[in-house]
């Protein structure tokens, strides 16, 4: 059950702390910051993926060709590589891309 649900969006939690981390998004709240750069954060979760960039950290590595990434998100991008999947289509010409970034560079 998730009885407690956010004013401005609708979204719906279990409990009402989740609501109010929530709420930091909508109320532009940023109190997590990176000490190196000043950078900041809603979340501690990002703060501590971003920290990753200053400390060269790149926990997660392709079994397949060893290239790493400091995010898991990355990695499972990447993977499309190798297993050949090409998700992007142009609808003009029909190239299709592993990437979305490069789908959209096109």
């Amino acid at each position: 059950d998730r009885p407690f649900k956010c004013s401005d969006c609708g979204k719906s939690f279990a409990q009402s702390s989740d609501l109010a981390k929530h709420q930091r998004l909508h109320a532009g709240e940023r109190p997590y910051a990176c000490t190196k750069c000043g950078k900041s954060f809603s979340w501690s979760s990002d703060l501590a993926v971003h920290q990753r960039i200053h400390t060269g950290e790149r926990p997660y590595q392709c079994a397949q060709c060893g290239k790493s990434f400091n995010r898991s998100s990355n990695l499972n991008s990447h993977r499309r590589v190798h297993l050949g999947e090409r998700p992007y289509t142009c609808g003009d010409c029909g190239k299709s891309f592993s990437y979305s970034s490069a789908f959209l560079k096109h």
